[in-house]
């Protein structure tokens, strides 16, 4: 399995914005991705801004290439993110998945 990890920050007047918008469009659309296998939204109040961190699972590669693209480390911002966030990664990291402990 395949975490695929990206990080964006945001004012805090549009974090819940950005929440929103994970929790609707993008679960949406990544629910459609074959080999989907879970995320998670990270969320951290640094004082000033908010920062996530999203980590999403695919079974292999070939399935983040079907929800990415032909680069898959090219970061997959929409439109409604763009709005809500200040900045962000525009390159993501993959990690294979070691060990997997279910609570």
């Amino acid at each position: 399995m395949i975490a695929r990890v990206w990080r964006g920050w945001a004012p805090k007047a549009t974090a819940d914005d950005y929440q929103r918008h994970y929790e609707s469009e993008v679960a949406q659309h990544l629910q459609q991705v074959k080999g989907f296998c879970g995320a998670r939204l990270l969320r951290r109040d640094d004082g000033r801004e908010v920062m996530f961190t999203s980590i999403t699972f695919f079974a292999g590669m070939e399935d983040v290439r079907a929800f990415a693209g032909d680069d898959p480390e090219q970061a997959v911002v929409e439109e409604a993110a763009r709005r809500a966030l200040s900045r962000w990664d525009e390159r993501v990291t993959h990690h294979e998945v070691a060990v997997d402990l279910a609570g």
